[in-house]
């Protein structure tokens, strides 16, 4: 009984370096997640072990099967930008864009301070033009 719990700690121990190593644990962090109850089944297609997908929210998956599964990001997303914009992520391509927190249909440049519209002058902007 012990020893069957010490090669899953094992195993869930090299799944965990797995994903780290998957992951490039020296780059920029990336998010991942760990499920043990998780299956080795995506869009009704059986994977086996080390096995991997890519799931509809750009997170590849890798079948750790029998401990579980291990996703992690694909996308690296950034993070220093203006309040006003937002990260989108198109679900297919798993292409990043800033976009306008306000209009997400427009994109957002930093550089745009005239659009951040927590000074108004975007406002005043449609205002005049209106």
């Amino acid at each position: 009984m012990i020893k069957m719990e010490l090669s899953r700690i094992h195993l869930l121990l090299g799944a965990v370096g797995f994903l780290l190593w998957t992951s490039g644990g020296s780059a920029a962090p990336m998010e991942c997640h760990f499920s043990s109850r998780a299956l080795c089944v995506h869009e009704g297609r059986h994977y086996s072990l080390g096995e991997t997908w890519m799931d509809d929210a750009c997170m590849q998956c890798t079948c750790l099967h029998p401990v579980g599964v291990g996703c992690c990001e694909t996308v690296h997303r950034p993070v220093d930008f203006p309040a006003w914009c937002e990260v989108q992520v198109e679900p297919v391509t798993c292409k990043v864009s800033l976009v306008q927190s306000a209009d997400p249909r427009l994109p957002c440049s930093p550089g745009d301070a005239n659009k951040d519209p927590s000074h108004g002058s975007l406002h005043l902007q449609q205002h005049l033009e209106g």
